[in-house]
């Protein structure tokens, strides 16, 4: 009989070691919870990083899924179908956004919008307004455009080069980003909530002040919302949580609910500048992708649905600043709706071994930050059992 210890064994044999194994082997999963090879249940509270938005195996999913793969999965992406049409007039319906391009992951919608506005900027403003600014501890991807306005690029220099004319402005302070503004910047790209780099959301006015300069000179403003969006914090779009609208947003995780599955989304003076020739997609579009998209979308779309994940997000805030307040080992709670970072005085890495031997699934961001991302169909009384569990872990560790 092939153990839990087998398993993992020969898969970090055979794959190349981009994450740290985990001593279980994931079996299968039912709404908010997840089980193990050896039948152990876990409150999933990491959800493929914020990937599984309606939780384990929804009914809702399974049968577009089956319903859609047994009509067509695949075709060229020069043909219309009715499913990226489904999906398209739903992203557009919904936000500030006219034109849509779909992907296969966040890392391909960043790619498609640094293009966008490079392409965009190289025909309003000249040849020459080809950089961009992003901003320290900025997470967009590990592809090379992504990885070149994601941060981590100082600490991985045998992956260089990476692209040129890519600064990096301190977030939520706006005197850096105009020290480093010129007639040569296409656009500015930011996470309106930053998950790598801890759960730090914007300040309203900070984004406000951004909208602002882009305005005055002329920049592409791109909010990558790629974990952020799509729910995650209560409102379809990111950007609704805070009033301030981009020009570009990158899409993709909880948009397919655990199918692969992204977006680019472009008010049409961006979108425009990409035409035929330019830019393309072998998978992007496939009917299978879009039809588990636009169910997904529809479910976040019905009444009490964002409503819920408020009082979620309410619960969880309330409780763990309850926690803080019965334990110093809390040092801070950071983010927004079912994005929650929350420092400790405990070694990440431990905490997470922890709470997964009682039963919780999270992750971590940042050099130490415990992230709880759980499915959007997630309820106060999950708040409150995760709590139960957080709180229970601290102690032992105590």
């Amino acid at each position: 009989m092939t153990t839990a210890t087998d398993i993992i064994k020969k898969t970090e044999d055979l794959l190349v070691s981009t994450y740290t194994a985990q001593p279980v082997v994931m079996d299968h999963g039912s709404g908010v919870y997840a089980f193990d090879t050896d039948g152990k249940k876990y409150l999933d509270f990491a959800c493929g990083i914020a990937v599984a938005s309606l939780g384990h195996a929804h009914p809702v999913m399974l049968e577009t899924i089956n319903k859609q793969a047994s009509r067509l999965m695949a075709c060229q992406a020069s043909y219309a179908t009715k499913e990226k049409l489904a999906c398209a007039e739903i992203l557009v319906a919904n936000g500030c956004f006219d034109q849509v391009y779909f992907s296969n992951s966040g890392t391909e919608s960043v790619e498609a919008a640094l293009k966008c506005a490079r392409k965009w900027a190289y025909e309003t403003k000249g040849p020459e307004a080809n950089e961009i600014i992003a901003f320290r501890n900025s997470f967009h991807g590990r592809t090379y455009g992504s990885a070149s306005v994601t941060e981590k690029r100082h600490s991985q220099p045998y992956f260089g080069p990476y692209l040129d004319g890519v600064h990096f402005a301190d977030f939520n302070d706006i005197e850096s980003v105009k020290a480093l503004v010129s007639d040569k910047i296409a656009a500015i790209i930011i996470e309106p909530v930053q998950g790598e780099g801890g759960l730090t959301p914007a300040d309203k006015g900070f984004l406000q002040a951004l909208r602002d300069l882009c305005d005055a000179q002329k920049i592409c403003l791109i909010y990558d919302e790629v974990q952020a969006g799509m729910g995650r914090l209560g409102t379809f779009y990111a950007y609704q949580s805070f009033g301030v609208e981009p020009d570009i947003a990158c899409l993709a995780k909880g948009m397919g609910g655990g199918f692969p599955v992204g977006a680019m989304v472009a008010k049409r003076a961006f979108g425009k500048a990409i035409v035929v020739g330019t830019h393309g997609t072998t998978y992007g579009g496939n009917p299978l992708a879009c039809a588990v998209a636009a169910s997904v979308l529809g479910v976040m779309l019905a009444p009490g649905f964002f409503e819920t994940v408020a009082k979620t997000s309410a619960r969880m805030f309330a409780g763990l600043k309850e926690l803080q307040r019965e334990s110093n080992k809390i040092t801070d709670i950071r983010g927004m709706g079912l994005m929650i970072g929350v420092d400790t005085a405990f070694d990440i890495k431990e905490l997470l071994k922890a709470l997964q031997k009682n039963g919780l699934m999270a992750t971590q961001a940042g050099k130490g930050t415990l992230r709880l991302t759980p499915a959007l169909i997630a309820e106060e009384s999950h708040a409150d059992e995760a709590l139960e569990i957080i709180g229970k872990t601290l102690k032992e560790m105590e």
